[in-house]
C-alpha cells in the first residue's frame, strides 16, 4: 500500500510517501479502500510528538477518511480512527463508521468526521450553549471554526464573534455568519487589548462562550471576558504556548468555567459520535450547513498541506487525494 510514514518527530519534512506492505485485517476489523484523508491541525503536532497522547514510532498520522469497505457494495463511508489514515488502504475497527448520503461530498464529510463533531460537542456537550448567548469562535475560518460559527448562528447565539487573521479569512467568517471579528494579533503582546477587543465585538459587553484552540495570550485575553457563568472551552494548543494558570478562587469569584475538550473521549462513547454525525451529515444533505473545503492535496503534497496549515494560509478543511 502507498502511505505517508513518520520515522523520526519535526516538522513537515518528516512526512515521506512511502511504500509498504498491505495490512492484513484481524477478528474485528474492516479493510477499507481510502478515497481521501482529513488533514487536521492535531496531525502537525502528531508530527512533533507535541500532542496530549505521546506517539510511538514508525507511525502512519491520520486520523480521519472516505472509503470503501473492501467485499462489500462498496457505499461510501466515513470513519474515525485512531491513526494510520494517510494511506490508501487502512485496516481498523468499523464502530466509527457512518454511511454517507449522496449530497454529501468526499470532502464536505471530511469536514465532518472529526473538525465537525468536535464543533457540535464543543457547543452541545462542553458549553451548553444557550440560546441568546454570545459565542466567540477561534480561528473562525478554519476547519472548526467554519463549522462552529454555522451552528451556532443555527442553535441560537446572540452574538457570534469570531477571530481571524487576513482580509480573506475575515471575510469568509462573515459570510458564514459571524456578527463581528477580531484579529488574534492583538493578543501576541498584550493580553489586555484581546480582551478589550472581544468585548467591543460585544457591544461592550462580557462574552458567554469561548472556543479556544491557540493558547498562550489568546486563552490570558479570551478567559479575561467572560461573563459571569461564562464558559471557555479548550481543545488546542496551536500557539505551542501555555496559558497562565487558572486559580480556583478566581473561578469562583468570577462564577466563569474552563472546560477541556478532547475528541478522543468520545471514541469510548460512541453514541456521541453517532448523535453528532446524525444531525452534522443531515444537515450537509440539505445544504443548511456549509462545510468549507480549503484544498485537495496529492498524497505527494502532503508536506505542502502541513506547511500551509502551520503558516496560516488554509481555510476550512483540507483533504489528501491517496491516488496521486
Amino acid at each position: 500500500m502507498r502511505a505517508v510514514q513518520i520515522t523520526r518527530f519535526g516538522g513537515p519534512e518528516v512526512l515521506d510517501v512511502v511504500d509498504l506492505p498491505d495490512p492484513v485485517p484481524a477478528d474485528g476489523q474492516q479493510l477499507y479502500r481510502v478515497r481521501a484523508a482529513g488533514v487536521n491541525y492535531a496531525d502537525t503536532h502528531q508530527t512533533e510528538d507535541s500532542y496530549l497522547a505521546p506517539q510511538q514510532l514508525p507511525l502512519i498520522p491520520g486520523a480521519e477518511f472516505v472509503g470503501t469497505a473492501e467485499g462489500t457494495d462498496e457505499r461510501r463511508v466515513g470513519l474515525l480512527l485512531g491513526g494510520g489514515g494517510y494511506a490508501d488502504t487502512v485496516v481498523t475497527d468499523p464502530r466509527t463508521t457512518w454511511a454517507l448520503p449522496d449530497g454529501v461530498t468526499d470532502e464536505q464529510a471530511l469536514s465532518l468526521v472529526l473538525q465537525g463533531t468536535t464543533a457540535w460537542h464543543l457547543l452541545r456537550t462542553s458549553t451548553h450553549l444557550a440560546a441568546g448567548e454570545s459565542v466567540v469562535v477561534m480561528a473562525g475560518a478554519g476547519g472548526v471554526g467554519t463549522l462552529a460559527v454555522q451552528l451556532a448562528k443555527r442553535w441560537g447565539a446572540g452574538r457570534v464573534i469570531a477571530t481571524a487573521s487576513s482580509p480573506e479569512k475575515r471575510a469568509l467568517a462573515e459570510e458564514l455568519g459571524a456578527d463581528a471579528i477580531v484579529d488574534p494579533a492583538l493578543a501576541e503582546d498584550d493580553p489586555k487589548a484581546f480582551t478589550a477587543a472581544l468585548r467591543e465585538a460585544n457591544d461592550g459587553k462580557r462574552v458567554d462562550v469561548v472556543l479556544e484552540m491557540t493558547g498562550g495570550n489568546v486563552f490570558d485575553g479570551a478567559f479575561s471576558a467572560l461573563a459571569p457563568f461564562g464558559r471557555i472551552a479548550a481543545y488546542g494548543m496551536a500557539s505551542r504556548q501555555m496559558a497562565s494558570a487558572v486559580a480556583p478562587a478566581s473561578l469562583m469569584g468570577t462564577s466563569r468555567a474552563v472546560v477541556g475538550f478532547w475528541l478522543a473521549h468520545c471514541t469510548a462513547r460512541p453514541e456521541m459520535l453517532d448523535e453528532a454525525m446524525t444531525d452534522l451529515l443531515a444537515l450537509t444533505a440539505a445544504g443548511d450547513l456549509r462545510p468549507v473545503v480549503g484544498g485537495r492535496y496529492p498524497m505527494t503534497a502532503v508536506r505542502e498541506a502541513h506547511q500551509d496549515l502551520l503558516s496560516r494560509r488554509s481555510t476550512g478543511k483540507l483533504v489528501l487525494d491517496p491516488s496521486r
